[in-house]
């Protein structure tokens, strides 16, 4: 299993960090690539041409190969970095993220709402909480992770609440299969941006 929990063969790949110089999944990476005026390029989706290298999904070592410049030793030729490369990479993510959990809602594998959510747990329905990082802790409360299931809590209720045409959502719960496999692996690196704890 993935850093995500996904099983996809692709995802359990191995690449190397430039930071720690340690291997893992690719579900647990960020994968960059260098454009054809030089500029470093996250790809979220793995889908760009030319050579890749790999950073851990993560705040901290995110900042540690910014500071180290670490992307001219992947791209192997000096590269220009963004300065909201950070921010961009944090975009592109919760974008991914809501834009499966919307294909989720429409397939009839998501639900929002207190009651739908609570309906889904207690039935054994549900397979993956997710709950808005700002909505109240007490409502929130009520619910919970499912048994041998996943919990995420990364995602805005703005953020969340665009996966389902509304202007918030607090509460969704995803069923099980490979499309919330997916969400899981890319909540996942998600999580490593807006959850990281730095290691002393």
């Amino acid at each position: 299993m993935s850093r995500g929990g996904a099983h996809n063969s692709e995802d359990l790949a191995e690449r190397k960090c430039l930071v720690s110089q340690e291997s893992g999944p690719k579900a647990g990476l960020i994968r960059f690539v260098t454009s054809p005026d030089g500029v470093v390029v996250p790809d979220i989706l793995e889908k760009l041409p030319g050579r890749g290298y790999y950073v851990t999904s993560d705040l901290y070592v995110l900042e540690e190969a910014l500071k180290r410049k670490v992307f001219a030793r992947g791209a192997r030729t000096q590269v220009a970095v963004p300065d909201n490369l950070i921010l961009e990479i944090d975009r592109q993510l919760a974008r991914r993220v809501v834009d499966l959990v919307s294909i989720a809602r429409k397939a009839g594998r998501a639900v929002t709402g207190f009651e739908k959510v609570k309906g889904w747990l207690a039935e054994g329905r549900a397979k993956v909480l997710l709950q808005a990082s700002d909505g109240s802790e007490r409502g929130k409360g009520k619910l919970w992770t499912p048994e041998g299931g996943r919990f995420f809590g990364c995602l805005t209720a703005q953020e969340l609440g665009l996966a389902f045409g509304r202007g918030h959502a607090i509460h969704c719960a995803l069923s099980g299969g490979k499309l919330s496999e997916r969400v899981v692996s890319e909540a996942a690196r998600l999580r490593g941006l807006r959850e990281a704890t730095k290691v002393v």
